[in-house]
């Protein structure tokens, strides 16, 4: 079948992007789902930093490539071998395919799927098959067994999840990845208990997200960094107890002043390995540093190596909040239809998929938390 869709060929391109067009708006070839796949209608697509890591160049992806993989659509055709779908149902997508078999897998450590982590470098489905073919017929990548600038995606069954049909596509695209990520970093990675301190680096879509998560999970008090002061005055009406502009030095002191000697866990969300170094300054003894950003693969981060012993220092990373996606969207969705986690506040745009370019304009400025392109009903 012919698909528009957002297609980046080249990284690189320098900003703006309204006027050097890194994705170009294509009708290309979508093969129908194979086995143990799904054709999905996207309804809604969220723009993610990491998708301008990828435009940017900063998170090198093989070309060309139908780009996104934070969506929420409806599952229009399934191929063979797909148990639990049927043609109706309302899915989010999960970035990371899980095989369900490998040892992670097996040990409930999706995130980590290896077939799921090969599949995304390729570019391919969890298959290793490719669906997307462009006008010339040469095949085009996928963008995490997802690409969702697309009115529609054939994606592996393992990289959907099922949901309650009444939640905004807009809204419920968030789950698949701002959501997915920030709150589980919180509550799978370092499980934040109640009344413990935390101190969140970058108030994007994942740190807002884990703001939220953080006071669903009843920590306090809850310290929001940013170099923006409109990011942090959002994070102060989400439920920050205390705001800090990032720096140096200065704001280091100004958060272990807030925690009482430290954070008991420093979660970094910005990508950048400054902000992980901060982060780990501001952790207490005995604390956990998260980190949750994707600087570019060539940045280092040095610490003190002597304090991971004498202070019994953690330093952990967490990819898609380190979530079993099936099991864990819903009970977000679940803390969502409560009240307990407000996540429609974290949406500052609705658009087309003509306006994607200028979008991720708005969104290299810091000017958005999440935007999301919805595609006609």
């Amino acid at each position: 079948m012919k698909v528009r869709a957002a297609v980046l060929r080249q990284m690189g391109l320098p900003a703006p992007y309204a006027r050097s067009l890194p994705l170009h708006l294509d009708e290309v070839e979508l093969d129908p789902p194979g086995p143990g796949e799904l054709l999905v209608k996207v309804r809604a697509a969220g723009l993610c930093h990491s998708d301008l890591s990828v435009i940017d160049g900063s998170r090198p992806r093989v070309m060309p490539m139908v780009l996104g993989h934070e969506a929420a659509g409806e599952v229009v055709e399934t191929g063979a071998d797909t148990p639990g779908f049927a043609r109706g149902d309302a899915v989010v997508f999960a970035f990371v395919p899980s095989c369900g078999h490998c040892d992670f897998c097996a040990s409930g450590r999706a995130a980590l799927c290896e077939p799921g982590a090969r599949a995304n470098v390729a570019g391919t489905l969890l298959s290793g098959a490719r669906r997307w073919h462009a006008a010339d017929g040469s095949a085009l990548n996928h963008h995490l067994g997802v690409s969702a600038f697309a009115e529609y995606a054939v994606v592996s069954a393992r990289s959907a999840v099922r949901i309650d049909r009444a939640l905004p596509p807009q809204i419920a695209a968030l789950f698949g990845c701002a959501v997915m990520t920030g709150v589980g970093a919180v509550v799978n990675t370092a499980r934040v208990g109640p009344g413990e301190s935390v101190a969140i680096f970058g108030m994007g879509g994942v740190g807002l997200a884990a703001l939220l998560g953080a006071v669903a999970a009843g920590a306090d008090p809850i310290v929001a960094v940013d170099v923006l002061p409109a990011k942090l005055e959002l994070a102060k009406s989400l439920g920050a107890t205390h705001t800090v502009l990032a720096g140096g030095a200065e704001s280091v002191a100004a958060i272990r002043e807030h925690t009482r000697g430290g954070a008991a866990y420093a979660i970094e969300t910005a990508g950048s390995e400054a902000a992980l170094a901060q982060a780990y300054a501001a952790t207490r003894r005995g604390g956990m540093t998260v980190t949750v950003g994707l600087p570019h693969p060539g940045k280092q981060f040095a610490i003190s190596a002597v304090s991971l012993v004498t202070e019994e220092r953690t330093v952990k990373g967490s990819y898609m909040g380190s979530a079993v996606p099936s099991r864990d969207l819903p009970r977000y969705i679940a803390l969502h239809r409560t009240g307990r986690l407000p996540v429609e506040k974290l949406l500052t745009h609705t658009l087309p998929l003509d306006d994607i370019n200028l979008a991720f304009d708005r969104l290299a400025r810091g000017e958005a938390v999440r935007q999301v392109v919805l595609f006609d009903t």
